[in-house]
């Protein structure tokens, strides 16, 4: 069996909500991932061949990159006015957890 190797990274909540590049450790040094507009905490990324080598053997395994939204703490006055304006903007439509959540909740009751 070829190891793999596990981590989990912070994303800012900007990354995450417009995508982007994002480095990442690995045992040779840095790598990148590409974080799509929308992504979500707890995705997981799959880098092939970046995990331990097999015993006896040149294989690798992969690193998978579990991403965190990192919300942010501390906002001055314009920054809160912002979010609410984007938030009202946004709506409770565009929440696809939320949504998930509550579409099967509806089936069970």
């Amino acid at each position: 069996m070829i190891p793999n190797l596990y981590c989990e990274i912070p994303i800012s909540f900007v990354k995450a909500t417009l995508g982007g590049e994002q480095e990442v450790p690995t045992l040779e040094g840095k790598a990148s991932i590409k974080i799509p507009h929308g992504t979500q905490g707890g995705t997981v990324f799959r880098l092939k061949g970046k995990g331990i080598a097999e015993l006896g053997s040149s294989r690798k395994g992969d690193l998978h990159v579990e991403v965190h939204v990192e919300v942010p703490t501390k906002l001055n006055g314009e920054q809160k006015q912002q979010l609410k304006i984007f938030a009202e903007s946004v709506g409770e439509e565009n929440t696809p957890l939320h949504e998930s959540f509550f579409r099967k909740s509806e089936a069970v009751f």
